[in-house]
């Protein structure tokens, strides 16, 4: 029996490769997306930081959306404010989760881009209560609390990553379906 691989028969050591340079590509967009969400973040923080003063406001669409020069101590939307180090425990943890999660799953179509998404959001606010102790936040819509880029990559993140979970599958999704079925 020769070692040659028939397409669609892959052998194990071809199966571990490319899972392997999946999961690098997956990580390495994964690291793109998180440092646009951090750039564009800590960008947009600097601009109204050195732009707007503390008090001031830029009326961007009258009524509905104006720049404000806000800090916040809480998590994303001004919430928890106070709440201690453990929100950032519980964070760290989920961020984790779902890296680990990627990592394993690196078929799994899309994952990277709330992963990056999650991450970099995270670690856009991170810098600031690192540098300042709270967040700078600056978009201000109607009935709602200031907020900033890397809330919206937050939730965007979340949302996304929902759809990706429950809506969207992948060739991993399929397989480990079928042979549910089989075992059934």
């Amino acid at each position: 029996m020769s070692s040659e691989t028939v397409p669609g028969n892959a052998t194990a050591s071809t199966k571990s490769a490319r899972a392997a340079g999946g999961r690098r590509g997956v990580a390495w967009r994964t690291l793109l997306v998180a440092l646009v969400a951090i750039g564009v973040d800590q960008l947009t923080k600097h601009t109204i930081g050195t732009a707007i003063g503390p008090g001031s406001q830029w009326t961007i669409v009258p009524g509905v959306v104006h720049f404000v020069y806000a800090r916040n101590s809480g998590v994303a939307f001004s919430m928890l404010a106070g709440a201690g180090d453990w929100v950032y425990a519980v964070v760290v943890c989920a961020l984790l989760v779902l890296v680990v999660y990627m990592l394993r799953r690196p078929a799994r179509r899309l994952v990277w881009l709330p992963t990056g998404m999650l991450i970099g959001g995270a670690i856009g606010n991170l810098i600031d209560r690192v540098a300042r102790g709270e967040v700078i936040d600056f978009i201000k819509l109607p009935h709602w609390p200031p907020f900033n880029f890397a809330d919206m990559s937050i939730t965007f993140g979340v949302i996304i990553l929902v759809l990706v979970l429950e809506v969207f599958t992948g060739p991993e999704d399929n397989h480990e379906s079928k042979r549910r079925s089989a075992g059934a």
